[in-house]
């Protein structure tokens, strides 16, 4: 008899939980109070104190959108967003990865073009902060190498480091809306890269030079210092080469350096 009882449990499970998002869902009829009667008041509450839970979990991993919106533009947007998009995870820091996203796509975010790319930095700020420990490549490392070989050089990057890139001002717009200062006029135009990094215990959002991007992302995908630095110079040809290397270093980007082996043709 136990199939037929896991069915039935399962499809209690189903209706409880169809219309926990959705306000337009009327009470499942298997939600009872005591005696068998209709539980519609209580299971409204519950429902409620769901979507306030996982409107308060997104305010916690994007203040600085919420300070942007206000409280209750945020609250409004963050409701519509539960509703389409439900946790699939039971860990609450998990949710709102596709957040960003759903904003790109929020009519009413429209004349804040750069509202995306600033939760794009709080959510990897949340992912850098929960990744794995790992020691940062010293600079000792790096000296050790032959100079004539620094080229071919390949990095493995830390679990904690990541890459944002926008057309907007990002980083400045997410770091004056991370403190509790007064957020004066920023001019949002002008395109900015964000580095997010953990070395120690305090994740650290860097704004990158120009070419600076291109850089890391390709040390990142494994391709040599050489093949970054060309890759870099061809988007920026200021592109400060020891500046960027001390800048990765500093920022704990990395965690070993390894001379690219070539098989002999």
């Amino acid at each position: 008899m136990r199939p037929l009882e896991d069915a039935r449990e399962l499809s209690y499970a189903s209706a409880f939980t169809l219309g926990l998002l959705d306000p337009g869902q009327p009470t499942p009829l298997a939600v009872t109070g005591p005696a068998g009667k209709a539980a519609a008041r209580r299971y409204d509450v519950y429902r409620n104190n769901v979507t306030v839970s996982l409107i308060d979990a997104l305010a916690a991993i994007y203040p600085a959108v919420q300070r942007i919106t206000g409280i209750d533009f945020f609250r409004a947007m963050a409701r519509l967003h539960i509703r389409s998009n439900p946790p699939t995870s039971p860990l609450l820091f998990e949710y709102g990865r596709d957040f960003p996203a759903f904003i790109d796509d929020y009519e009413y975010a429209n004349a804040m073009p750069w509202l995306a790319d600033t939760a794009r930095i709080e959510r990897a700020w949340l992912d850098a902060y929960h990744a794995a420990d790992a020691e940062p490549l010293p600079p000792a490392a790096l000296a050790a190498l032959p100079s004539n070989k620094m080229a071919d050089v390949v990095f493995t990057v830390h679990p904690a480091t990541r890459i944002v890139r926008s057309h907007f001002s990002a980083v400045t717009i997410f770091a004056a809306n991370r403190s509790d200062g007064p957020v004066g006029a920023i001019d949002a135009s002008s395109p900015e890269d964000a580095l997010i990094t953990r070395p120690d215990i305090d994740v650290v959002v860097r704004r990158l030079p120009p070419g600076g991007a291109v850089f890391l992302l390709d040390l990142i995908s494994g391709r040599s210092l050489g093949e970054a630095a060309a890759s870099a110079l061809q988007v920026s040809p200021s592109f400060d080469i020891a500046s960027a290397i001390g800048g990765m270093i500093e920022a704990g980007a990395f965690t070993m350096a390894l001379l690219e082996t070539h098989d002999a043709q």
